[in-house]
């Protein structure tokens, strides 16, 4: 009788997993201090080859390749929001050059615009270019994504296991909104 009731109890935990489609969202990282070290950040970064040290293309954060060809091959939309004035050009050819491709690319000159033009006084505004999470560096933005209503991930510089707690916090947000 007890195997009977397990079988039932795994095979309804079975079909619940399965019943259970995760949320696709538009995800959005920061690049200085987040994906890219500045003089601040000390994190380990990707082993650059030779053509990327010739072509002078800036070191990446150890695990962003991988994290981010995930979050692609699960089916989100993954690009950059960034407070950076680098040209939206040089940071798609920057992430080409590690072999990304990214979705979108929002840098600082299309940010203030935009922010103008909404009246709004944030630093970053991830709502106001439909991206449903934002990962970040900056404890600034985590205090404005409460203040004004958006998700943000914020990565401590330290955290070598970074790319397990942005999947986990990811899982986190699309569970919740089931």
């Amino acid at each position: 009788m007890s195997v009977l009731i397990s079988f039932h109890v795994v095979f309804w935990l079975y079909q619940r997993q399965r019943s259970v489609r995760l949320w696709l969202m538009k995800i959005s990282f920061d690049l200085d201090d987040t994906l890219i070290p500045s003089e601040g950040a000390n994190f380990p970064t990707m082993k650059r080859n030779l053509w990327l040290l010739l072509l002078k293309v800036e070191p990446i954060r150890g695990g962003s390749v991988r994290l981010i060809k995930q979050l692609k091959s699960e089916g989100h939309e993954v690009g950059i929001y960034t407070t950076s004035y680098r040209s939206r050009f040089q940071i798609w050819l920057q992430f080409l050059m590690y072999g990304l491709s990214i979705s979108f690319i929002i840098n600082e000159n299309l940010n203030r615009q935009t922010l103008s033009n909404l009246q709004n006084s944030a630093s970053k505004y991830p709502p106001a270019f439909e991206i449903d999470l934002h990962v970040d560096d900056s404890p600034g933005v985590g205090i404005e994504g409460e203040r004004f209503g958006f998700n943000t991930i914020i990565v401590d510089k330290q955290d070598l296991e970074w790319v397990s707690t942005v999947l986990f916090q990811i899982r986190s947000f699309q569970l919740s909104d089931q």
